[in-house]
Parts: structure tokens; C-alpha cells; sequence
């Protein structure tokens, strides 16, 4: 996955004429107005603008249904104070289950199950226009009733999640609406698919982890990852990543990304050892399992005499180790709490042991958990909420990534019980929100908060596309017998992220010439009609900003030696199984077959019946 370099900026485009977060931790900021027991808030931010969405539900003549406002990256609310209500259709009076996402095009998308039992997703631009109409499109050809997931892809578009509580629908949704085919998870054995959640993987796949349940409130559950494309087609069979536990059929997992493509998912339940406890399972690009054991890892020792659940979980972006929050309570009369942490990494290893006290004081009830790696890699934010005496007040500790305290604030300390949104945005270009339903006066509150501690106006970290130098370098002597051609075929693999374009340095080692050829940036390989003698061959990528160091090669090496005699003993012996195909201007072509091939120069590369590797130029003329 991409990673990214930060830089403290100020961008005057970003930036509005009122800058309206509050340091202030008994006012906070206002956000929207809304129904003191409205609920189900959800925010997302896009991570390019930082604008955030914020989402709740509360009931009107339409019933239980969705409202969203948008608030810039100063925390100034940007459609009204009411926000913009989704009227469309008409939902029923208790909730259904609605998600919100935001797309890489900018926009929001609103999705939801209305009265009628159909699932539909509205999507709307950062002006308040609805891209689709009011009335969105409907998803999985009228089937998933129930509560959609939603994650968004990588070019505009979005995976979403409906089921019926007997088999989940899985559907991709292009920026402009486009939908894809329904993809149906089924099981033929009794089980029901349930309860699914999204990951993205790579090349805009998504991973599915889900739960075959059983029938009855006390069943047997068990978790299973699938990959899919979005075009429908499912890559590998589901592959189980817990064994069966019996348990309440309302405890259902989560799952979060590993920033590899993988992901983890999590779970609690007293299956092992008769006590709850949280359990935590990877799973690779693939949707391949790489803990084998399958009861999962335990976030802390199993305790009959307490119960460690309520967990809320990332994933660093760095080291893409899972760091996850839950709450300890005491069996007995769960009337008493304290907030538990550790670090877990993709192959199950617990670095911190039997975890990380965050919190914990006689007669104080904790809840609403969260935690949010910081964007470099360098610590994360665990935030809760404190319930005493029917009022409630939030705060936020910072971390290093060795677990060792940074700093630690109230968020919110107003005499008032609060409401907490479902989810934190998590940090975007320096900050992260948290927010909630003022129980006084009924309208939703938030308050930003940055990396060090620091409330109210926050200077913007923008993002900086790093340096990277392609990988792999790699190049041989190609001689073509027949047209008695000859040069040299130069390979690398490219970075994460593309440059725009590349700089191929050849040294001619006898000559002592030096050539600098530009490569297209989107190209992995390049045919050099070199002429005869030995060249050194060394390649850079370069950036809008600047130019990356030299390519290394699989041994280590920064340059390749290549000796070029214009004769062909390099490739005298026949290929027999031709292994890659390039174009002249580098492209690797997805097939190996010389006859899908049209008009034009190729550098077919191809083994030897002894399994020598060879290179031949050819010239297809129809």
C-alpha cells in the first residue's frame, strides 16, 4: 500500500475565513442541530481535502432516517445548521442499519435499507447536490434487506455489503454509478452468512471476512475471509479463520485493514475458557489466514473473575501491527471498568504481553473506546468516555509506539451526558474528531484534537508523495539470430508510487559515453539498441519534486553490468516456454500467447529446454 511522507504547510486553498475549532474543552464546538435522542452517528474524512462528513439518524415524517453534514478541516459546518436531511424514502420507525462512507472523488455515500425492505446508496458532493437523485440507486438487484457495509475503492467508486440473514450480497458501485455484478456468499450446509464486513485490498479488490451462524440466540459461529474482485469474481475459497465457538449470535466481529492489502478481524465471546475474552485474527491479500491457530490470539490472559471485551482496533501504517483497545469488567456485577490496550502483530505475536493499562478507576464506568494510529507511524491516540452519575466526559492519551505515554487531555468535560458517534475520524492531514449528541440541548458536538495534543486551529499536514526508487533491476544481452539484432533488455519492478517518468543512465564502460534515456513512467522494462561493448546501467525515478536514488538490484547492487558481443551463443539454444512479453516502450503484457500479438516489436523472454533463461527481439507483421 502507498505511503506517504508529511510536510506542515499552509494552504491558502484549504484554509476558510473562519476558523471555528475550539480549544475549550467545556464548550467544545458546534457541528449540527439534531433531536436529543437522535443517534447512530458515524463521521468519515476524505483524506485528500480534510473535509469530514458526519452522519446521524432521528426519526421524522419518514421515519427513522439518515442526516449528514459536512464540516471543513476548521470544523465549520458548511449545509446549515440542519444539515441535509435524505427524504427520499420513507424507512421505518426503528433503524434498519445505515453506513456512510466518503469517496476518492470527494463526495459522501449515504447507504441504507427503507420501510419497503430494499437497500439503496446516495451519494452526495461536497455542494449538497445529490449525484444520483435524491433517490440513490438501488443495490443487489433489490435483495440485502438488512444493514449495509461500505468501504470506498480507489478510484471514486465503492464496495457495498446487504444480507438477509441467510446469505450476503456483495456488489461494486463506480464513481458515476456504475453497478457491478452482485456477488451472492451462500452456504449449503444449514449455516446463515451473516454479519460481513469490508476491507479494500489491492488492485481495488475487497476482502470479506463473515460469520456462518447457526439457528437460536446461543448458536455455534464461525469466521470465514473471502476475496473478490469487482467484476464479482472470487479469487480463492473462503478460508476459515475461527474455528466454531458457541455463543450469543449478537456478539459479531470487526474487522479493520493491515495497509498491506490484509487485514485483521476481531472478536469477543466466552467460548474458550467460559470467560469473554477478545480474540484476533490476519488474514493476507489473499484472504488467506497467517495465524494458524484458529481460536485466534487473546488480547489479554483469560480471567474467569473478568470479562475483556468492547474492543475497537487499528492498524499502524508503518510496522502494520493491529493496536487495539478493550475494556476489562468484573463478572460478577459488570459494574466495574478498566481500559486495557496492546500491540499485536500480523503473525499473532502479543508485544506487549498481558497488555497496557490505559484507565482504570474504582466506581468508574468506561465506554465508547477508541484508538488512531498517528499518519507517520510514530504513536496513536486511545480516547474513552467517562460515565458518572448519568454524566459522561471524554478524554484522549497519546502514545508512542513503545506504549510509553505522550500526553493526555480532556476532550470534554460539559456537565451533560453525551450521545458518542459510532466511530473517530481517525487522523487526516493532522488531526482527528471525535463527536457526539449533546443530551441537553440535543444538538451534535465535536471537538479536533492533533498527534501532540493540541486542540483547536491546527495547521493542515499535507501529504507528500515520497521519493521511491524502483526495485529489482535487473538486465540482460538480447540477441535475435534470424534478424541478427542485438541489445540489452533492462527490467526493474516499480515503486508504490508512480513517477513521471524514468532516468536511464548507461556508462559504456570502453567509450567511456554517457546516455541519459527517459523512460515512460508507467513502463517496468526497456530495450536498449546499445550497440556492441559493456555498458553499466543504472536507473532513477523522477518526481515532480525530485529524483530518487539509484534502483537497487536483488543482490544489493545499485547498477548492472551487461557485455554486448553481437553474437548470438547468449541465445543459442531453442525456448521452449515462453515466460513474459514486453512492448517495445516497456509494458509487460498480461498474456504469454504470440498469437493474441498485433502488429509491431516485441522482446520475448522465455526458457530452454535445460531451463536457461533467453531473450529474443521479434517483429510481428500481419
Amino acid at each position: 500500500m502507498k505511503k506517504l511522507f508529511f510536510l506542515v504547510i499552509s494552504l491558502v486553498a484549504m484554509l476558510t475565513a473562519k476558523a471555528q475549532w475550539v480549544d475549550d474543552p467545556a464548550t467544545n464546538t458546534f457541528l449540527a442541530n439534531c433531536g436529543p435522542d437522535d443517534g447512530e452517528l458515524y463521521m468519515a474524512t476524505n483524506p485528500s481535502t480534510g473535509d469530514t462528513y458526519i452522519q446521524w439518524e432521528g426519526f421524522g415524517t419518514n421515519g427513522w432516517s439518515p442526516t449528514l453534514q459536512r464540516i471543513t478541516f476548521e470544523g465549520v459546518p458548511q449545509w446549515g445548521d440542519d444539515g441535509i436531511h435524505i427524504g427520499g424514502h420513507e424507512f421505518s420507525s426503528m433503524s434498519e442499519g445505515v453506513a456512510m462512507i466518503t469517496t476518492t472523488d470527494g463526495c459522501v455515500v449515504s447507504c441504507f435499507a427503507t420501510y419497503d425492505g430494499f437497500s439503496y446508496a446516495v451519494k452526495i458532493d461536497p455542494d449538497g447536490n445529490f449525484v444520483w437523485g435524491e433517490q440513490g440507486l438501488q443495490l443487489f438487484g433489490g435483495l440485502g434487506f438488512s444493514r449495509t457495509e461500505l468501504t470506498a475503492g480507489d478510484d471514486g467508486g465503492f464496495w457495498a455489503l446487504g444480507f438477509d440473514y441467510q446469505n450476503l450480497y456483495l456488489q461494486y458501485v463506480g464513481a458515476d454509478g456504475t453497478l457491478g455484478p452482485t456477488t451472492t456468499i451462500s452456504d449449503s450446509g444449514g449455516y446463515k452468512c451473516m454479519f460481513g464486513q469490508l476491507t479494500l485490498s489491492l488492485n481495488n479488490n475487497v476482502l470479506l471476512t463473515y460469520e456462518k451462524v447457526g439457528s437460536g440466540f446461543y448458536t455455534d459461529k464461525e469466521l470465514y475471509v473471502v476475496a473478490v474482485t469487482p467484476d464479482g469474481t472470487i479469487l480463492n475459497p473462503a478460508s476459515l479463520l475461527m474455528s466454531s465457538q458457541t455463543f450469543q449470535s449478537t456478539y459479531i466481529h470487526k474487522a479493520v485493514s493491515d495497509g498491506m492489502g490484509g487485514g485483521y478481524a476481531y472478536i469477543w465471546h466466552p467460548g474458550i475458557g467460559g470467560a469473554f475474552n477478545t480474540y484476533v485474527f490476519h488474514f493476507n491479500e489473499f484472504g488467506v489466514s497467517t495465524i494458524s491457530d484458529l481460536n485466534g490470539i487473546s488480547v489479554h490472559p483469560t480471567d474467569p473473575s473478568n470479562y475483556y471485551l468492547d474492543a475497537y482496533a487499528t492498524s499502524d501504517p508503518v510496522s502494520h501491527d493491529l493496536i487495539i483497545v478493550y475494556e476489562q469488567t468484573d463478572a460478577a456485577t459488570q459494574s466495574q471498568s478498566s481500559v486495557y490496550m496492546n500491540r499485536i502483530t500480523p503473525t499473532g505475536e502479543k508485544l506487549w504481553g498481558d497488555g497496557i493499562n490505559v484507565a482504570g478507576n474504582v466506581g468508574v464506568n468506561y465506554s465508547d473506546l477508541f484508538v488512531d494510529a498517528f499518519e507517520d507511524g510514530s504513536g496513536f491516540m486511545v480516547s474513552y468516555t467517562v460515565n458518572m452519575s448519568g454524566l459522561s466526559s471524554v478524554f484522549a492519551i497519546g502514545y508512542d509506539m513503545q506504549g510509553d505515554q505522550l500526553w493526555a487531555k480532556n476532550i470534554s468535560i460539559g456537565t451533560y451526558n453525551r450521545t458518542m458517534c459510532d466511530n473517530s475520524t481517525g487522523f487526516h492531514l493532522g488531526q482527528n474528531i471525535v463527536a457526539w449528541v449533546n443530551g441537553s440541548n440535543g444538538n451534535v458536538y465535536g471537538q479536533n484534537i492533533g498527534p501532540d495534543g493540541t486542540m483547536g486551529p491546527i495547521e493542515p499536514i499535507i501529504p507528500v508523495e515520497p521519493c521511491l526508487p524502483p526495485e529489482n533491476l535487473a538486465g540482460e544481452y538480447v540477441y535475435d539470430m534470424e534478424t541478427q539484432e542485438y541489445g540489452v533488455q533492462i527490467t526493474w519492478t516499480a515503486p508504490e508510487s508512480q513517477p513521471l517518468h524514468y532516468n536511464l543512465y548507461r556508462h559504456g564502460i570502453i567509450n567511456k559515453e554517457d546516455t541519459v534515456i527517459e523512460v515512460p513512467g508507467d513502463a517496468t522494462s526497456y530495450f536498449d539498441e546499445s550497440g556492441i561493448g559493456e555498458y553499466k546501467y543504472q536507473l532513477t525515478a523522477v518526481y515532480e519534486d525530485c529524483e530518487s536514488e539509484f534502483a537497487l538490484t536483488p543482490d544489493g547492487e545499485n547498477y548492472i553490468d551487461i557485455v554486448v558481443t553481437g553474437i548470438g551463443e547468449a541465445s543459442e539454444n531453442e525456448m521452449v516456454t515462453i515466460t513474459r512479453i514486453f512492448t517495445m516502450n516497456g509494458q509487460c503484457l498480461k498474456h504469454n500467447n504470440t498469437e493474441k500479438l498485433s502488429n509491431g516489436v516485441y522482446i520475448i523472454q522465455g526458457l530452454t529446454e535445460d531451463g536457461k533463461l533467453v531473450s529474443h527481439k521479434v517483429v510481428v507483421n500481419k
